[in-house]
Parts: structure tokens; C-alpha cells; sequence
């Protein structure tokens, strides 16, 4: 658990010096996040990671929902948990970046907070039922220089006094997972008429989703746009899948007829033991969920990787569809 690296103050984290840019206020769904005049965050002046933050106390576990890092600018989604691995949310949170603790710190890139949340039609029995299911992400676009090993800190207030977290994470996106401007792998997906209508066969939702009539290649043969959501709701390797899956049939239904909407469970028989469904090895994943807005060329053109909101996903399929 992330609460753990708080160790690595303590930690040799190897890395060369880091390349700087400017903090800026956007945020990854290309609004201006607004800092709070209450929380002056500290400015990094050229300092390492450790004598930033080093001296801070301990705040609330820091947990990344993405993994799929490449050089360059990312969407860098995460939550934040207390002691008792509750989800604390709408908190004022900067991100801090490092090539290791003894390495120049940039920063601070400030995050917004985004409740995960639908409208009751579409909350489905499996997140409702699940009292750990994600309700809330902090998400921020945040530069990597370049391949490697980083130290990310996130800073907050809490009773009046700042506080951070600190986690490691690795970039090195080999480009085989498509990512905006990459062309869509053609596969096959299941649909309710392949399955003979048991489309308990191919979903763990409950109730099924709608997002099973279409197969991902008549839609990119049909050149429309397209919504691939890659998740398991009742087997998820996180507390993700169910939620933004009840994201993505909500929104759906304000795209009707303007995008298709797929649905694309991970496990054969959605079985855990028969291993991943060959669409999911074809698209090199390793994790789950993973979200794909492709347009009418066949191009990504966005993938979301975690916990998202209604509003980043809305925001991409009106890029696709415009």
C-alpha cells in the first residue's frame, strides 16, 4: 500500500536530474483547477523531493489508479485513503514529481476532485452492494521527462497543518497499449446475438448492462464513433470496475445514436482461473479498467485508464462525436 513508501524517505531512489516545467492550473478535463487561498502549497526552488517534503508529517495513504505512464504529459488519476483505508475526498491536493528523493522536485500541480457518482437509474446492484466501491478520484495532468522510476508526493491541509504521501511509480509505456493518434486493434467482442442472448455469459454486472449490442469490428468497418470499456464489475482486480461502468451506461444514454458503447468483460466464461479473453491480450493489457474513446478514423482518441468521472468521459466522447 502506498502508505508503506513513506519509507522511502529513507529509500535510495536512483535518478538523474529532472526537467522542469511550469505548474499550471489545467486540469486533465481542460478546466482550470482553482487553488484554495487557504492552502499556500510549497514551491519546489530548485529543492529535492526529500528536503521538500521530508519534514511534512504523514497524510493520507496516496494511491495511483493509473499505470500506463509514458514520457510526456499524462492523465494521473488517484485517491486518497485514511488509516482505516476510508476514501477521504474534496480535499485542496498537489502533486509533486521527482526522479528520486535526492533529485529536484517539480511542482506543484494542483488536482481536482471529481465524485464518481450517476443518477439512480443507472447504479447498479454490484456497486451499491460493494461498501468499498470508488466514489471519488483527484485527477491531474502531470509531465513525466522521460522513461523511468518516480517519486510522486501529494501535499494537503489537514487540521490546519500541511501533511503528504509519498509513492513510486514506474513510466515506461512500451506503446503497445493504443493511445491518442494509435490506430484501434480490430477484434472481435462478444455481443448479446453472438451469445445467443445470454448475456449473463458475457457480463458480471447486475443488473446487465446495455453496452453489449455492437461488436467492436462492425463499428470500426461502420467508421462510428466508439466507447470500449474494458472491465470486469463483479471481478475486478480493483474497486473501480463497477462504478465506472454505471459512469459509462449513464453517459451512453445521453449519446444515443452518436456513439457506439462497448462493454468488453476480461475473463473467459468470466472466470477468473480460464485466464483473459483473447480481446484483452490483444489490446496488451494487464490491467483492468481501461477505457478507449476511438473516432470515426479509427484512431484513439483518448484512453482513461482507472477511476473516471462522468464528466472526463462526456468530454472525450464529445471530442470523438464532434
Amino acid at each position: 500500500m502506498a502508505a508503506a513508501l513513506l519509507l522511502v524517505i529513507g529509500l535510495a531512489a536512483a535518478g538523474c536530474g529532472g526537467d522542469d516545467d511550469p505548474a499550471t492550473g489545467t486540469s486533465a478535463t481542460g478546466g482550470t483547477a482553482q487553488r484554495s487561498a487557504a492552502v499556500d502549497f510549497p514551491r519546489p526552488s530548485n529543492r529535492s523531493m526529500r528536503v521538500l517534503v521530508g519534514k511534512l508529517p504523514q497524510g493520507p495513504e496516496l494511491a495511483p489508479s493509473v499505470a500506463l505512464l509514458a514520457p510526456g504529459s499524462n492523465r494521473f488519476g488517484f485517491a486518497l485513503f485514511d488509516r482505516g483505508n476510508r476514501q477521504i475526498g474534496g480535499l485542496e491536493v498537489a502533486l509533486y514529481v521527482a526522479r528520486g528523493l535526492d533529485e529536484a522536485a517539480r511542482g506543484p500541480y494542483v488536482a481536482q476532485w471529481h465524485k464518481i457518482e450517476v443518477k439512480p437509474q443507472f447504479r447498479s446492484q454490484t456497486s451499491v452492494e460493494d461498501p468499498d466501491s470508488a466514489r471519488s478520484l483527484y485527477v491531474r495532468d502531470v509531465r513525466f521527462p522521460r522513461a523511468g522510476s518516480y517519486v510522486v508526493a501529494a501535499v494537503t491541509k489537514l487540521n490546519g497543518r500541511l501533511v503528504a504521501a509519498l509513492t513510486q511509480v514506474t513510466v515506461d509505456d512500451d506503446g503497445r497499449v493504443p493511445g491518442p493518434g494509435d490506430r484501434a486493434i480490430r477484434v472481435h467482442t462478444p455481443t448479446v446475438a453472438s451469445s445467443g442472448g445470454n448475456v449473463e455469459a458475457i457480463e458480471t454486472r447486475i443488473p446487465p448492462d446495455t453496452m453489449h449490442g455492437v461488436d467492436l469490428a462492425d463499428a470500426l468497418d461502420r467508421h462510428r464513433p466508439i466507447v470500449l470499456l474494458f472491465a470486469t464489475p463483479a471481478l475486478c482486480q480493483s474497486k473501480v470496475c463497477g462504478p465506472v461502468t454505471d459512469v459509462a451506461e449513464e453517459v451512453k444514454s445521453e449519446f444515443e445514436g452518436k456513439a457506439d458503447f462497448i462493454h468488453m468483460e476480461i475473463y473467459k466464461g468470466n472466470d477468473p482461473s480460464k485466464g483473459p479473453r483473447p480481446q484483452f491480450t490483444a489490446w496488451h493489457l494487464t490491467k483492468e479498467p481501461v477505457l478507449f474513446v476511438i473516432g470515426r478514423d479509427g484512431r484513439v482518441v483518448d484512453r482513461i485508464e482507472g477511476a473516471f468521472s462522468a464528466d472526463e468521459l462526456r468530454a472525450a466522447v464529445r471530442e470523438a462525436t464532434r
